[in-house]
């Protein structure tokens, strides 16, 4: 049913969220300095630098990548939407639960 597909997608998401993580509590910070702060590939934190800039969560700078302004209402608007995703996964175990 594709869930290999649905575990790539948040392991990506999941990876994209800590590298986010890393620029809000050490802005500005470069990709060497990301990769070595949270384990990832320098490849990996580029494209997730890429991703977290098109979401505008947050802005390139000659010193490194930043939080955009607004980044605490950006993270509470992320955190409601997993919420929402946990519940809805939540209701799909309990469906294929109630046919064993």
């Amino acid at each position: 049913m594709g869930m290999d597909r649905l575990e790539d997608q948040v392991e990506k998401e999941g990876r994209d969220l800590s590298i986010l993580e890393a620029v809000i509590e050490n802005g500005p910070i470069g990709i060497v300095r990301l990769a070595e702060e949270t384990g990832v590939p320098k490849h990996k934190v580029r494209y997730s630098l890429r991703m977290l800039e098109d979401d505008e969560l947050i802005e390139p700078t000659p010193q490194g990548a930043i939080p955009v302004d607004n980044i605490d209402e950006r993270v509470a608007t992320i955190n409601d939407g997993i919420d929402r995703l946990v519940e809805q996964l939540d209701g799909l175990r309990d469906v294929f639960s109630s046919t064993e």
